[in-house]
């Protein structure tokens, strides 16, 4: 039973990331939400109730917190909508949290590179000599 439960929870997780992610590019009219926003996942708890909808936001520190306070707005839209769409009983409460995953591999990128360009100075230096 406790399989099936966590299959089902997955199952809506995924549900409603589509469906906050079409609701985000369609419909958000709020003007706080702002930059490029990037729903990258969500996790909802056994039970249904909760829900952590996880979102890349690219732009400047105030973009970004005007983004998650105009998010923080439309969730308990987004919970009636979520409810109606996948037809639950009880609609589960919507949390945004930040994801900052796309942010980390770009400074690794950047990290990786810059090592790379030292190997190939280093090694130019040794057939120099």
């Amino acid at each position: 039973m406790l399989l099936r439960n966590t299959r089902r929870a997955d199952r809506v997780a995924e549900a409603v990331r589509v469906e906050v992610a079409t609701f985000l590019t369609e419909s958000a009219k709020d003007p706080r939400i702002v930059g490029f926003v990037t729903v990258t996942g969500a996790e909802v708890s056994p039970d249904l109730r909760h829900a952590r909808v996880y979102v890349s936001v690219l732009g400047s520190e105030s973009e970004k917190q005007a983004t998650f306070d105009g998010l923080d707005s439309v969730a308990s839209h987004l919970r009636s909508r979520v409810a109606r769409q996948l037809r639950l009983r009880v609609a589960p409460e919507i949390q945004f949290k930040e994801d900052d995953t796309i942010a980390r591999a770009a400074r690794i990128e950047s990290l990786l590179a810059d090592v790379k360009r030292q190997d190939e100075t280093a090694a130019r230096g040794r057939e120099d000599d």
